[in-house]
């Protein structure tokens, strides 16, 4: 059977448009040593794809939409295609960087070819090279992402050993034989469904319930979601991208005088960073002002110790309301912890994987149209996206050349004006906004605010 794509990872190819390029990724800068080569930095990406299969494959489409997409080997490859150089003017500032990156990811990936991109971005202030990746939501969620590290990142500055690559593209499926190989699961489905899904029959009510329940928070919630005129607007196909470079033993800091996790503390930093914002926008904040934000959680491992781990998409998420109308810090930061607890005891997480796995039930093109619509009244049911992705802890190396940030890139659905992703590295909590380049001219101000809310939680 071809490797074809679960319904989840089915659906960011399918909510993609033409204003909402469903692409992740990372900006990473580095602090190159004398006689860095480019040239083979770029060969060395080329001869580690062999850690990632999945990078020298492209998607196919099913003849007549009787199944979802299958990944295949691109027998077409082109390395320079998909590792492209590029340079800024001097002074190199970071601000130069982020007009670069918006525009970068204003482009959305071509579905021809193999869903990313790599663009290495000389010119940087001394002497600094920049990384920007962009992959496909379709191939990996926000850990599986970090799946590019293995070609790019190394734990010494010693590059280590890659073993030699004899990759030879498989045949390409006929259409015929695509067609057919849908029918013959479908035919299958429902038996395989029920052992994927629900376990065992003594299972399958209490799955089922679940599932219902978390419909039922996702209307409900949905009921109570408002558009907020900054942060919900018509969203064009270009973009802004700003940055803040924190400290994670600040963060751990709040946590440890004040309770929590990390992840409540980031949720805080970002109500009291929308709340600045918006100050600074003049926009009227009352005690009925409520910001809705989608707080994605990753559950591959969870899904992994049940047999079902791998690659694709493994995700639930919460909607956590974010206090901005409170001027106390810790009075925020005590609402949101609140919130997330309240959550966790529900148990009652909003299954992405779960729910979207029933959807797959239906024809691939009901499946498409939904996902479309999904993405369309997005600004319904929250209003900004928050996501929170562990990195690596110690510093990693490209040739030699040591890691100085690694700053995450996450979607921007239809209808929102920013989306904030965050990453830790290295004794670092580096926060990356992708903005609506019209709607939000100003998000470095909403960057520059995230720095400043943290400070005023710190004991």
């Amino acid at each position: 059977m071809p490797d074809r794509l679960s319904p989840l990872d089915a659906s960011f190819l399918y909510a993609e448009q033409r204003t909402a390029g469903m692409h992740v990724g990372a900006v990473m800068t580095f602090d190159t040593p004398p006689g860095f080569d480019v040239d083979a930095f770029v060969a060395l990406i080329g001869h580690r794809l062999a850690l990632v299969p999945r990078y020298r494959q492209k998607l196919r489409e099913v003849p007549g939409r009787l199944g979802l997409p299958v990944w295949v080997d691109d027998p077409d490859f082109d390395l320079q295609y998909h590792v492209r150089r590029a340079a800024v003017a001097p002074p190199g500032t970071p601000e130069v960087l982020g007009e670069l990156v918006g525009r970068l990811l204003s482009r959305q990936l071509e579905r021809d070819r193999p869903l990313w991109e790599i663009y290495l971005v000389e010119g940087l202030a001394d002497g600094r090279l920049a990384v920007v990746t962009k992959t496909h939501h379709a191939m990996v969620d926000g850990l599986a992402s970090m799946d590019i590290g293995s070609v790019l990142l190394d734990p010494t500055p010693t590059p280590r050993e890659t073993p030699d690559d004899d990759w030879r593209p498989a045949r390409e499926p006929w259409g015929i034989e695509l067609a057919a190989s849908a029918v013959v699961e479908a035919v299958r489905a429902p038996g395989e469904l029920a052992g994927r899904v629900f376990g065992d029959v003594r299972h399958a009510a209490s799955a089922v319930g679940r599932t219902v329940e978390a419909a039922l928070d996702t209307t409900r919630s949905a009921a109570g979601t408002r558009p907020v005129h900054p942060l919900n607007s018509a969203t064009g196909a270009q973009r802004r991208w700003a940055s803040a470079h924190t400290s994670l033993a600040d963060h751990r800091a709040v946590r440890k005088a004040h309770g929590g996790t990390v992840n409540d503390v980031v949720l805080a930093v970002v109500a009291g960073a929308l709340r600045r914002w918006m100050i600074a926008r003049g926009e009227p904040l009352t005690s009925g002002t409520a910001l809705r934000a989608l707080v994605p959680v990753s559950v591959r491992a969870r899904a992994g110790a049940e047999g079902r781990g791998g690659a694709g998409n493994s995700i639930s998420a919460y909607f956590v309301d974010l206090p901005v109308a409170e001027e106390d810090p810790l009075a925020r930061l005590g609402a949101v912890r609140a919130a997330m607890e309240a959550h966790k005891r529900s148990g009652r997480a909003v299954g992405a994987a779960r729910l979207v796995g029933l959807v797959g039930l239906a024809p691939p093109i009901v499946h498409s149209a939904a996902a479309r619509l999904a993405g369309k009244y997005s600004s319904r049911l929250y209003n900004v996206l928050v996501t929170n992705v562990p990195g690596p802890p110690r510093p990693l190396y490209a040739m030699g050349a040591k890691m100085l940030d690694m700053y995450p890139v996450v979607p921007l659905a239809g209808g929102q004006s920013v989306a904030i992703g965050v990453t830790s590295y290295d004794g670092g909590m580096h926060y990356g906004l992708t903005a609506d380049r019209d709607a939000m001219p100003d998000v470095a101000v909403l960057a520059d605010a995230l720095t400043e809310s943290l400070a005023e939680l710190l004991p």
